[in-house]
């Protein structure tokens, strides 16, 4: 049997956890187990072959409590090619927890609604809070400055896919180091693979807070651009800054541009989570070291391994 061949029982079966809250609770068994599965998808979408629809019958609620486009789209499109449907709260503002529902009960009350639920909030924790008394598996698509589970499980399949590999690499990190939930979830599955190296690249103030022992930390890109395999960008997010001044003054750390990658190992890839500001110059996208935009493409795929994997067995009716 083929792995696309899972019946929705055996697929429930194949990871660890219920509940996919941060990358701490994804083993390497798991990430391979993924990444394999969204390489087969991926192989299927591009020759042209049907992909089992293994999510009929299966609704997926998005509930989204700040702005998102990449993810939330990419969720949706997922669940759809599964042949599964979509119910989705973009924003918030129709919810309940505006007239002060707690995400515990929200969670327990969609729970009757759906069969999985991908929930983005601003507060830290918040996915945690909803899983807590949900009664089917959550998904954290986002919680504050904490964590972006599915984003780096995205980055790590474009990585393994452009590079052949996720051991034996030193990987670039690059921007806003600090508030940056990307960075975190990249961090801890990349350190499933104990050979990769760091360098963090940011201003002193947007440092990570607690860097890998593994890592060179510096504020010159410059000096360290030729030894990367790997550079991942991010923002800096305004949102997550106390005010504008402290804005104002780390907005600008740096552009790259395409003499900025000059010096870069031509087999490099450059990645992003996007949406970009100005860290990244237009200029670099028609360079071949640029791979953002399939790394956005790519998420497709990975979210849909992660739903068909997730999604739990069927109940059982006389």
């Amino acid at each position: 049997m083929s792995t696309l061949e899972h019946n929705s029982e055996n697929a429930a079966e194949s990871l660890s956890f219920r509940h996919l809250l941060g990358a701490d609770d994804v083993s390497r068994n798991d990430l391979e187990a993924i990444l394999d599965r969204a390489a087969q998808y991926h192989a299927d979408a591009r020759s042209g072959r049907p992909i089992p629809a293994i999510c009929t019958g299966r609704i997926l609620a998005t509930l989204f409590f700040e702005p998102s486009t990449r993810t939330r789209f990419s969720f949706e499109s997922a669940m759809l090619r599964l042949g599964g449907r979509v119910v989705s709260l973009e924003q918030g503002e129709a919810s309940s927890v505006k007239k002060g529902e707690s995400l515990a009960d929200t969670g327990r009350i969609v729970s009757a609604y759906a069969d999985l639920i991908a929930v983005r909030h601003p507060q830290a924790g918040s996915a945690a809070a909803l899983a807590s008394q949900a009664l089917i598996p959550v998904i954290n698509a986002g919680d504050g400055a904490n964590e972006h589970p599915t984003q780096a499980l995205t980055d790590l399949y474009t990585i393994r896919h452009d590079k052949g590999r996720l051991n034996a690499l030193t990987v670039g990190i690059a921007g806003d180091l600090k508030y940056g939930r990307t960075v975190r979830s990249l961090v801890t599955l990349l350190g499933l693979y104990p050979d990769v190296r760091f360098v963090l690249i940011s201003h002193p103030s947007l440092q990570m807070d607690a860097p890998p022992a593994n890592a060179t930390i510096t504020d010159n890109i410059a000096d360290v651009i030729g030894d990367l395999d790997v550079l991942y960008v991010t923002r800096v997010q305004k949102e997550r800054l106390k005010d504008a001044v402290e804005y104002e003054a780390v907005k600008n750390a740096f552009t790259l541009t395409p003499a900025s990658l000059e010096k870069s190992k031509k087999d490099m890839i450059l990645m992003h989570p996007l949406p970009r500001v100005n860290e990244i110059d237009p200029a670099v996208d028609a360079l071949p070291q640029a791979r953002y935009f399939e790394q956005a493409a790519r998420a497709v795929f990975v979210r849909m391994a992660l739903l068909a994997l997730m999604q739990e067995p069927a109940p059982v009716t006389d």
